[in-house]
């Protein structure tokens, strides 16, 4: 979530109120500021740190918003005039209002792609995976999907039926994405991955989302964080080790 003070004369509490309980910005739906380096390991130009900053703060702004009210009862206008920026420059970064809130997408396909592209030479692609998923847990990455509160991210997607539309799509992407980078690895074409690369990543992801969504549903049922991580970590290992067994080639 973005630090910057609220509009106006409203001071920066560092938290908002959802129900009776008030919960940092930083952990609503596990939202932490970016580094900001860029695919060749330097730093962002000016330039660039400024336009991310601008995308966080949107982000951020709307993500209380969606929170609070509701996602299908916020507007774009609304979340543009929180942010104070135009509707315009809202599109700008989100193309879609979905987006605005999902807007860790890009981020994920950008994870599996490095992560089976930058592997050690004695690594396998699912290894990697492996890597990759245990490691996001570990720092408890928004996309792993457990942290404190994050329960209150994962209620405004189920209440959602555009969110829950989005996010089966972004499924999809994840899918395409690794198949071509599986193609990638094993010597053929990214850009047409055959029946084998589409086969285990679309095995691949599903068994990642189920184990994601088991840890979302604890968590909204009230168990403890921390808790649902552990459990999360061994649900993980017995995943991958059941990914190997079913895709050998990958393993």
């Amino acid at each position: 979530m973005a630090d910057e003070q609220r509009r106006g004369d409203e001071p920066a509490t560092g938290g908002e109120r959802i129900g009776d309980e008030r919960i940092s910005d930083e952990r609503i739906g596990g939202r932490q500021e970016e580094t900001g380096f860029d695919e060749e390991g330097g730093r962002l130009t000016l330039r660039e740190r400024k336009k991310l900053k601008t995308r966080q703060r949107i982000s951020g702004e709307a993500t209380l918003l969606f929170i609070r009210r509701g996602f299908d009862n916020v507007t774009v206008a609304e979340v543009a005039r929180a942010a104070e920026v135009s509707t315009m420059t809202v599109f700008n970064y989100f193309p879609r209002k979905e987006d605005l809130f999902l807007d860790r997408i890009p981020e994920a396909r950008e994870l599996i792609t490095r992560a089976v592209r930058e592997r050690g030479a004695d690594e396998s692609p699912l290894a990697a995976l492996r890597r990759l998923t245990l490691g996001l847990l570990a720092e408890r990455h928004p996309l792993a999907a457990v942290g404190e509160g994050f329960e209150h991210f994962w209620r405004t997607v189920l209440e959602s039926p555009a969110l829950r539309a989005r996010g089966r799509e972004a499924v999809e992407e994840m899918e395409d994405t690794l198949a071509a980078v599986l193609a990638e690895a094993a010597g053929g074409d990214a850009a047409r991955p055959g029946h084998d690369a589409r086969l285990a990543a679309a095995l691949i992801i599903a068994a990642i989302r189920v184990a994601s969504a088991d840890a979302v549903a604890r968590q909204l049922g009230g168990d403890p964080a921390e808790e649902v991580a552990v459990g999360q970590e061994e649900v993980l290992r017995r995943t991958f080790d059941a990914l190997e067994r079913a895709l050998p080639d990958l393993g």
